[in-house]
C-alpha cells in the first residue's frame, strides 16, 4: 500500500454551493444567456451543455463565487447526490444552481483529473455511504463533504495515474460511440427489410417510388406484392400465465421458476433475478415454456410496449406470468425471430401505441389486442433471410456491448490497483492492473 499523504477537501480546495442560487422563477430561464447548471446536467462524468438553462447577464453577475471555470469540478449534493462532473474547458459563461458544489483546488495541491477519479471512485462512495448512512434526507451538507481525505501523491504520479485511467475512459466512449452507431445502422436496415423485403436476387427490392409495380396497398399500408397480411391469432397459440396470489390445487405441487415482467426486456432476457412459484402439475405443463416461444409483455413503458424475445430454454424447466404473454407461433408458417423483429419495426410499434390502455406512463394490452397485430407474412424462405441480415447487426452490437462492459471492468479494477496505490506507479512507469 502508499504512503501518500492526504488533505482534507477542507484544507485543499475552493468550495462552494451551500447558498447556491435560489428563487428563481419559471420566467427567468431563458433561450440564450450564461449557461445555468442543474444536475440533471450531468452526463457520464461531464456537463451536457446542449440541456443546460440559460439566465440573464444580471442574474449571473449576482453569483460571482459560483462561476465556473475550466477544469472546475462539480458534485451533486441533493437529489442523486455525489454525481460528478468535471469541466475541462467551459464554453461560455456559467452558474450552478443551488444543489450542486463547485471543488476547485486553492494552490495545486492535486490535479484536476486525478481528483474527478478519486471521487468517482470507491473511496468516495464508501465515505458517502459512512456519513448518509441511515439519514431520511437525501443532502449532501458542506460540513460533511469537507471532511473528506484525498491521498496526494506527488504531481507526476497524479498525472500518470489520471493518464492512465483517461485512454481507458477515451476507449469505452469510442465503444459507446460504436454501439450507437451500429444501432442507428440496425434500424434503418429494419426499416428498409419490412417495407421493401428481399427480392429473388438476394437484394433489397427497389423502393415502391422507383418500382410501384413490386407493390401492393394493405390494411396496414404499402407492403411488397407477394405478402400477405394475417392476424398473430391466425398465426399462433396465445396464452397468459400464471396469476400470482391465486389459489392452488395443493396436490402434486411444484416448485418451479417463473418469468416477470421485469426478466423481459426490450429484445432480451434480464435472468439475474429468477423468482420461483409453487404449482400444480396440470398449470405447470401448460405453462412450460419451449424453444422458440416468444415472450411479449402485456405492459410497460410506451416504447417497449409488445416488443417480442424469443425464449432459447436459458432455463429449463420455466413458466411465465399472467403478465407475459407466450406466443407459440405455427412454424411453418411464421418464425419466431421473424415475429419478434416485426413487433420491434415501424408496424408493431404503431400498432401497440394505437390499440393499448394508456396511463401517465405506462400502457397496456390484452390478449384480444395481441391476436389481432396484424403481421405482413413473406414466406419462410424470405422470412428466415430477414432474420439472418437483422442478427449480424445484432452480433455485431452484442460484440460492442460486450466489448464495452470488459473495458468498464478493468477501469475498475485499475481504478482500485491505482487510486489505493496497491500497484505502485512511477511517471515513466507500464501500468498493469493486478485485478
Amino acid at each position: 500500500m502508499n504512503n501518500w499523504p492526504k488533505t482534507t477537501i477542507q484544507k485543499s480546495s475552493y468550495l462552494k454551493g451551500r447558498i447556491g442560487w435560489q428563487g428563481l422563477r419559471a420566467s427567468e430561464f431563458l433561450e440564450e444567456g450564461p449557461f445555468l447548471i442543474t444536475g440533471t446536467d450531468f452526463q457520464h462524468g461531464k456537463i451536457d451543455w446542449s440541456n443546460c438553462y440559460h439566465v440573464s447577464e444580471e442574474r449571473y453577475n449576482e453569483a460571482s463565487y459560483i462561476h465556473v471555470k475550466d477544469n472546475d469540478l462539480l458534485i451533486t449534493k441533493d437529489g442523486t447526490i455525489g454525481k460528478i462532473a468535471l469541466v475541462e474547458k467551459c464554453p461560455s459563461k456559467a452558474v450552478l444552481n443551488s444543489g450542486i458544489f463547485l471543488l476547485r483546488s486553492k494552490n495545486a495541491s492535486y490535479d484536476h483529473n486525478f481528483a474527478y477519479y478519486i471521487l468517482t471512485s470507491e473511496i468516495f462512495e464508501k465515505f458517502l455511504r459512512l456519513n448518509l448512512n441511515g439519514s431520511t434526507i437525501n443532502h449532501l451538507y458542506q460540513y460533511v463533504f469537507e471532511k473528506f481525505e484525498l491521498p496526494i501523491p506527488p504531481p507526476e504520479v497524479q498525472q500518470k495515474i489520471a493518464g492512465v485511467l483517461r485512454t481507458v475512459d477515451h476507449a469505452i466512449a469510442s465503444t459507446e460511440a460504436l454501439i450507437e452507431k451500429y444501432q442507428h445502422i440496425k434500424a434503418g436496415l429494419m426499416h428498409d427489410l419490412f417495407t421493401r423485403g428481399i427480392g429473388a436476387d438476394g437484394k433489397l427490392r427497389p423502393p415502391r417510388e422507383q418500382a410501384p409495380e413490386l407493390y401492393q396497398e394493405s390494411v396496414i399500408g404499402w407492403i411488397p406484392k407477394e405478402w400477405i397480411v394475417h392476424s398473430l391469432g391466425e398465426l399462433s397459440d396465445i396464452s397468459s400465465g400464471v396469476t400470482l396470489g391465486s389459489k392452488r390445487a395443493l396436490d402434486q405441487t411444484i416448485n418451479v421458476p417463473y418469468l416477470r415482467v421485469a426478466n423481459v426486456q426490450d429484445g432480451y432476457l434480464d435472468l439475474h433475478d429468477i423468482k420461483e412459484i409453487l404449482v400444480n402439475r396440470k398449470t405447470f405443463e401448460n405453462l412450460l415454456l419451449k424453444q422458440g416461444d416468444v415472450l411479449m409483455n402485456e405492459g410497460g413503458d410506451f416504447d417497449k410496449l409488445g416488443r417480442g424475445t424469443v425464449w432459447q430454454c436459458e432455463i429449463e424447466p420455466c413458466i411465465h406470468q399472467n403478465h407475459v404473454f407466450r406466443v407459440r407461433t405455427d412454424s411453418q408458417r411464421l418464425q419466431p425471430f421473424f415475429l419478434a423483429y416485426w413487433s420491434q419495426s415501424i408496424y408493431g410499434k404503431r400498432y401497440f401505441v394505437l390499440s393499448s390502455k394508456q396511463s401517465t406512463n405506462l400502457a397496456s394490452i390484452n390478449s384480444t389486442q395481441l391476436k389481432k397485430f396484424p403481421i405482413a407474412l413473406p414466406f419462410l424462405e424470405e422470412q428466415r433471410e430477414i432474420e439472418h441480415r437483422i442478427d449480424i447487426a445484432n452480433t455485431k452490437i452484442d460484440s460492442l456491448k460486450k466489448e464495452s462492459r470488459k473495458l468498464a471492468y478493468q477501469k475498475n479494477g485499475l481504478m482500485h490497483d491505482l487510486l489505493t496505490g496497491k500497484v505502485p506507479v512511477t511517471p515513466d512507469a507500464t501500468v498493469i492492473s493486478h485485478s
